[in-house]
């Protein structure tokens, strides 16, 4: 059982930038890593992943591309996700996740979920 919690949301103008951590209660080497947002009355949509420890594959949203930027601390079974040029359309609830070793886009792969961490960002 993975337990996490995000970190690191709050209210930013848009242009800001904000950091995101999501610390695990064991040890997710083995896992894949994932952040999803949410937004009032729209479905959970796919932000960016990175892959099991041992990889250093990323995969990121097409609206998030050149912006955002997924890592992980494996020492530290913490993954983040560095936002930078936020905009108001980056609005919403952020999740991570985790599943075992492979990183996908969708949400149902995901086994493991945070409580959410509220971003804001006012134009």
């Amino acid at each position: 059982q993975v337990q996490l919690v995000e970190s690191g949301g709050g209210l930013v103008q848009a242009g800001d930038s904000l950091r995101l951590s999501c610390a695990a209660s064991a040890r997710t080497f083995n896992y894949a890593l994932g952040w999803f947002r949410q937004a009032p009355g729209k479905e959970r949509e796919f932000v960016a992943a990175i892959n099991w420890g041992g990889s250093s594959n990323t995969l990121y949203a097409d609206s998030v591309k050149g912006r955002f930027t997924i890592s992980r601390d494996n020492a530290k079974n913490t993954v983040y996700l560095q936002m930078n040029s936020l905009k108001p359309e980056d609005t919403a609830t952020y999740y991570c996740a985790a599943q075992y070793f492979r990183m996908t886009y969708s949400y149902t792969d995901y086994n493991y979920w945070g409580q959410g961490t509220q971003v804001t960002v006012s134009s």
